[in-house]
């Protein structure tokens, strides 16, 4: 597979003459990824390059993010235009990053023609772009427009959307709906710290609904509360995304004092059985909502890590005990602290590290147990998550 990479070496390329030693030395033809980020592009550099991306046949994978630090707000519409033009029609292209870029909504408009067009594309990464509601909603639209270009009966080929911190909010969350809904086949969706809130959520969920191949969903630090809460634990009910395989759910305010998040209460339903790795950390999660999740661990079998730092309940809580017991029954863990995490990192590096046999390497990483203890332990926590449901009624 050939490969052009000028990863990481922070060249400032103005001019074709900058750009040209590092391209002369490749056949386009014969390319099929091209790892630009860490550099930064001019006008002139990004028209040599787009003539340079023109010629290729075999193009997979284009790497952009993080190449236009420094460069003018007139620069960058300017070159970006030249690159994503280039781009367009190439078949075989599947994944673009253009992560790390200060477009803003006043330069992300050279992106459409390529993005409603890229029928082949199966993985977009727009992650720190600062697109703002505006910006959003323009990249939302030519999504939309590509979902459209379709023949009847073709399914989309996206399965990948990384949009986090982009500053989206309510304002494109519409637009965001109507794309999601549009394609239908995303495994993949990662909308982090965008400033999203309830009547977004709402909107939203609708749309990620329509894809019922979700593996990955991370919404974090976008606020719910209780009308996003409830619009998200409806379809969280209904089975929407059966194979879901990660949740990430932090700091998105699914808890509310006093009252059992409904996200909680529909995640008890133990519908989403390949759920691996669930994260509510500082999500207002009081004993209730533990006690809960403690009753469905033995429903839910692939989850294995559940990340719950900063929630509303004390760490020797009986709730606590019975859903880490719970989790560790099934080779799980719950995580409370930062320790634990930083913990099962250097774990995992010095078992790398080691490079142990097969038969030792298969072996849980855990400290050495008193089997009779943790059989106890297992028991009594069975006994205080049948009584603590008695006190928490699930919906």
């Amino acid at each position: 597979m050939a490969t052009l990479s000028l990863l990481g070496q922070g060249l400032k390329l103005d001019t074709r003459a900058d750009i040209a030693p590092h391209l002369v030395n490749y056949d386009p033809a014969l390319i099929e990824e091209i790892h630009l980020g860490g550099n930064t592009i001019g006008v002139e550099a990004a028209q040599a390059l787009a003539d340079f991306l023109a010629k290729t046949e075999k193009l997979r994978i284009a790497n952009f993010a993080d190449i236009f630090t420094g460069r003018l707000i007139t620069e960058i519409p300017l070159a970006l235009s030249a690159i994503c033009d280039a781009l367009i029609g190439k078949s075989t292209l599947v994944e673009i990053d253009l992560s790390d870029n200060a477009f803003g909504g006043r330069s992300v408009d050279p992106l459409v023609p390529f993005l409603s067009t890229a029928r082949s594309l199966r993985v977009l990464k727009l992650n720190n772009n600062g697109l703002g509601p505006a910006g959003g909603a323009v990249i939302a639209e030519a999504l939309t427009r590509l979902a459209g270009s379709l023949e009847k009966g073709t399914k989309s080929n996206l399965r990948t959307i990384i949009c986090g911190r982009n500053r989206l909010e309510d304002g494109s969350a519409s637009a965001w709906a109507a794309a999601l809904e549009a394609h239908g086949t995303l495994e993949e969706v990662r909308m982090p710290q965008n400033g999203i809130r309830m009547a977004g959520i709402s909107s939203l969920v609708k749309g990620l609904a329509k894809n019922t191949d979700l593996l990955h969903l991370d919404l974090q630090d976008n606020t719910f509360a209780e009308e996003g809460g409830r619009a998200f634990a409806d379809e969280l009910g209904r089975g929407s995304w059966p194979l879901l395989k990660v949740l990430n759910l932090s700091d998105c305010v699914i808890g509310e004092e006093g009252e059992v998040s409904p996200v909680v209460e529909a995640l008890a339903q133990g519908l989403h059985t390949k759920l691996e790795n669930l994260q509510l950390q500082n999500d207002n999660l009081e004993a209730a909502e533990f006690a809960l999740l403690a009753g469905v661990v033995s429903k839910l079998p692939a989850l294995k890590r559940l990340e719950a730092q900063w929630n509303e309940v004390e760490e020797d809580d009986e709730s606590v005990a019975a859903l880490a017991a719970a989790l560790r029954k099934q080779g799980g863990r719950l995580i409370l602290n930062d320790e634990e995490d930083e913990e099962e990192e250097e774990v995992k590096e010095a078992e790398e590290e080691e490079e142990a046999p097969a038969s030792v390497a298969a072996a849980p990483a855990t400290v050495e147990v008193d089997t009779e203890k943790e059989k106890s332990a297992v028991d009594q926590a069975a006994d205080d998550i049948t009584r603590l449901l008695e006190k928490v009624s699930i919906r």
